[in-house]
């Protein structure tokens, strides 16, 4: 979007994940997606007296191995602080988190923003434990504790970010890290993934921070950046049109919620402070130590990272900067990728046939190339198929479709089915679409014999035209080649 140059966006992010653990954070209770109501639940969970929680080693084990994979600073001391705040979704009125000591301090994202490397500085993670989820219906609301008391990290980042397409790159950046870590599912739909921004706005050079906004309810990277569009013009409108007001007076700390059919953010209620969630050590639990062996040992358990991986793409296998960014940003893609290779070298042809023929088929479907039932050696058998010239590039398309359509159905035998798949490669047959597109550009090979190469290129294409896409392209490269030189 067009934005006011006179103006600076300032966003920091609050990424909680709900770590992918058996139990939850201090109960034995299932931490599972998708039981019917109040089933995974136990007196701790529910808040009942008398009943203590108890540590999940698990979850720390993930939270330390989430802060290692970005080298942040693993304490060897934290602790547990409870904050008050009184809600049908609490059960305890309480939520156990950390406060001022967490587990793990500093840290760094590195995301692609419009084909540049950007760092992000995280300020701190920390281990907490997640609210019950409230359930409105016609005539009345219910309360299911299951989700109540399942283990988060909570990922704060610093007052860094200044656009919300860098919004964009950090949050998906850390969203691949937690996948490859396997320490989060990362399922958003299911809210096991969920993002809070805090906005505001200062005029450039302004050194100072502004009053921020958190907004809430984003439950995917579209509506996140939609909702931090829509905010910054709002701000911006607010101390335009109240310019001669204390800025603070203008824009008072507050949490909205992204209204995606109206296309605005929408005011919840006014900010809370720390002060008002009275913190304070949680005195049923000890602190977390943790001896420096026990962390150098998680450490060198990390698997290749997506950064790392995004490196080896570029330097190994010769892809574009943005296409190994884009790859590996999503695990199960990447790792698709990585079977489809060993089946075959052309790693540049995989990765477009993944990013953007077979993603842009999907698009509108709600369906994605790994969880069609297309397997990885299919599509290694498609590209491979191109590269002998048993099939064109465009006859390629089609069968693409087919393979859509019938899953479990080999390309080859696609092919086999289908006489109009099979390439062309009948030479006299070819000679006359060669002949006859020549006949009809003159102009063409005039600008192809000066030295323009886009025009050889517009020539191969109308005999592909022709051919309906079955010649084979290396003999009408040469014959059209053979052809111009005798002109």
């Amino acid at each position: 979007m067009t934005r006011d140059a006179a103006w600076e966006v300032v966003i920091g992010l609050e990424i909680h994940a709900e770590l992918n653990t058996q139990s939850k954070l201090f109960s034995c209770a299932p931490n599972r997606f998708g039981d019917e109501p109040n089933t995974n639940i136990t007196e701790v969970c529910t808040g009942q007296p008398g009943a203590l929680p108890v540590l999940n080693k698990e979850a720390v084990r993930k939270a330390v191995r989430f802060g290692c994979a970005i080298n942040g600073q693993v304490a060897a001391f934290s602790k547990f602080d409870r904050k008050s705040y009184f809600y049908p979704d609490s059960p305890r009125n309480f939520q156990i988190t950390q406060f001022d000591q967490p587990i793990i301090k500093g840290g760094t994202i590195v995301a692609e923003v419009d084909g540049v490397e950007k760092s992000f500085a995280v300020n701190r993670v920390h281990l907490e434990d997640d609210a019950g989820m409230l359930k409105h219906f016609p005539t009345f609301a219910g309360v299911d504790y299951n989700r109540a008391g399942v283990p988060l990290i909570e990922i704060v980042s610093e007052p860094c970010i200044h656009s919300p397409q860098e919004a964009v790159a950090y949050a998906q950046a850390v969203k691949a890290i937690l996948q490859y870590v396997d320490v989060c599912d990362c399922n958003m739909e299911e809210g096991s993934l969920r993002i809070d921004a805090n906005i505001s706005m200062r005029p450039k050079g302004e050194k100072t921070l502004r009053n921020k906004i958190e907004i809430k309810n984003m439950n995917s990277f579209s509506n996140m950046e939609m909702a931090l569009e829509a905010e910054v013009k709002r701000q911006i409108r607010e101390y335009q049109q109240n310019s001669n007001k204390d800025p603070n007076e203008v824009i008072t700390q507050a949490t909205y919620r992204w209204d995606a059919d109206k296309k605005e953010t929408v005011l919840m209620r006014r900010k809370e402070h720390a002060d008002d969630y009275r913190y304070f050590p949680e005195p049923d639990l000890v602190p977390i130590v943790l001896n420096p062996a026990y962390i150098e040992e998680i450490r060198k358990t990390l698997p290749e990272l997506p950064l790392q991986r995004e490196r080896r793409y570029v330097a190994e296998l010769g892809l574009a900067p943005h296409s190994a960014f884009s790859l590996t940003l999503d695990k199960t893609a990447a790792d698709f990728f990585e079977d489809a290779l060993k089946l075959c070298n052309n790693a540049r042809a995989l990765c477009n046939w993944i990013l953007v023929e077979f993603a842009g088929r999907f698009k509108d479907t709600g369906k994605t190339l790994i969880n069609s039932g297309i397997t990885a050696q299919h599509l290694a058998s498609l590209v491979n198929m191109i590269e002998k010239g048993t099939i064109t590039g465009r006859i390629a398309k089609d069968v693409a479709d087919e393979m859509i359509a019938h899953p479990g159905k080999t390309p080859e035998a696609i092919v086999a089915a289908n006489p109009d798949f099979a390439a062309l490669h009948d030479t006299s047959e070819i000679e006359q679409h060669v002949d006859k597109v020549i006949g009809e550009n003159p102009q063409s090979i005039a600008d192809f014999q000066a030295g323009r190469e886009k025009a050889f290129a517009f020539l191969v294409g109308q005999v592909m035209k022709l051919s309906r896409g079955k010649a084979s392209p290396q003999i009408v490269n040469d014959l059209l080649k053979k052809k111009i030189a005798k002109e």
